[in-house]
């Protein structure tokens, strides 16, 4: 049963209004005048002489340009809207596209709040429309190749990620509070998730500003996750970090039963295995009879298939043709949002704070204030929030319908 509407047609083209034509709209605007997966057809944004102007400068002629998406989407027959506004933007233009009857792809986060996430979890639930949420970074051949690895150590102990990184970005960022947590660490969290197959459990989380930092809030933090399968993840990272940096995925270890895998973040992952333990590890004697251990040379990496925004942009595509539930559908893109809201609420009282609790605490809010009466019943019949976006993950939430 998929869990949201799917398109009647699974080879056309698929008719896309992007909201959003700034900086990362102009990348997003790219992608969908290069796919033939989708149709350019239309951009709305407030400022409608700057999206002109980027349509142009990417030799992308004829597309339709307006400032509301209600209008738009109907004057062009859209199908399907992607979502590259700023955060704050992100709750009512999903929102507004989700009750024309269109499916949203979005740019993460998925909301400023855990709160705003669950009001959004809820509005497609209301409308059997799907929100999958772009966390790009998961879109990596070699990330694919090094979770592959993962599954070979068995039982997985610790998983780390290191993340040193000097950007000068100027502007918001310079001045954002929790800037790493907030605005990077997000992608990691989510790896992590998708690397372990596990849903965090608790945080305890220190943020710093160390005294060379070109910005305001704090730039470097440590986060140490329980997941639920009992591995810690540990998240170490930095934006002030000049001098022999990683990549913007991070340098990661992790460590199991059977042995150890490392990934940098961009080439083909190695892995060290116990040998005798795994069958085919190429176990070896010592000139004493003993067990010794063996390299496990780099995976071999899956030459094809898009990554990063194209790979969110062919997931997308392909879950509406076939009703395939997404990775980032934002029942489970909820708990990537919630670690960084329990790592900053950590890091602001000094104790380990329980996912669980962030949960509830923002599902108290959203009720207290949603506005859409179909939405608020569902939020209200959530006895539980982790226990709600949990069943969604494995029983769905919607019938199978198509729309024209």
């Amino acid at each position: 049963m998929s869990r949201f509407v799917t398109l009647p047609d699974p080879t056309a083209p698929v008719r896309v209004v992007q909201v959003g034509a700034g900086g990362m709209g102009r990348a997003w605007l790219r992608l969908l005048g290069e796919s033939a997966d989708v149709e350019l057809a239309g951009v709305v944004d407030l400022n409608p002489q700057a999206a002109r102007e980027a349509l142009a400068e990417l030799g992308l002629h004829d597309v339709p340009v307006g400032t509301s998406l209600t209008e738009l989407a109907s004057a062009v027959d859209a199908q399907a809207v992607v979502n590259v506004t700023v955060p704050a933007a992100h709750h009512p233009v999903n929102v507004e596209a989700h009750f024309l009857g269109l499916p949203v792809l979005c740019e993460k986060p998925a909301a400023p709040t855990v709160a705003e996430a669950l009001s959004l979890a809820a509005v497609a639930e209301a409308t059997g429309q799907l929100l999958m949420i772009s966390q790009s970074r998961r879109y990596f051949r070699t990330l694919s190749a090094f979770k592959g690895q993962g599954a070979r150590l068995g039982e997985i102990g610790l998983l780390t990620c290191d993340f040193f990184k000097a950007p000068h970005f100027g502007g918001f960022r310079e001045e954002m509070e929790h800037v790493l947590l907030v605005d990077m660490a997000i992608h990691a969290f989510d790896a992590a998730r998708y690397l372990l197959g596990q849903n965090p459990v608790s945080v305890y989380c220190e943020e710093f500003n160390p005294g060379w930092s070109w910005y305001a809030g704090d730039a470097a933090a440590t986060a140490v996750f329980e997941m639920e399968g009992g591995t810690r993840f540990v998240y170490t990272g930095s934006w002030c970090a000049d001098g022999l940096e990683t990549s913007w995925n991070g340098s990661w270890r992790m460590n199991g039963v059977h042995g150890s895998a490392v990934w940098d973040g961009a080439a083909a992952p190695a892995s060290e295995l116990v040998a005798g333990l795994v069958a085919g590890a190429g176990a070896v004697m010592d000139d004493g009879g003993l067990l010794g251990s063996a390299s496990s040379p780099p995976v071999s990496v899956v030459a094809e298939g898009p990554e990063e925004i194209a790979g969110a942009l062919a997931e997308f595509v392909r879950s509406l043709r076939t009703g395939e539930v997404p990775s980032g559908e934002i029942h489970a893109n909820v708990l990537s949002l919630a670690m960084v809201e329990a790592a900053v609420k950590s890091s602001q009282t000094g104790q380990r704070v329980l996912i669980g609790d962030v949960l509830d605490e923002a599902h108290r809010q959203a009720l207290a204030v949603e506005p859409i009466p179909a939405a608020r019943e569902i939020l209200a019949g959530w006895a539980s929030p982790l226990g709600a976006l949990e069943r969604a993950g494995r029983s769905g939430w919607a019938a199978s319908t198509t729309v024209g």
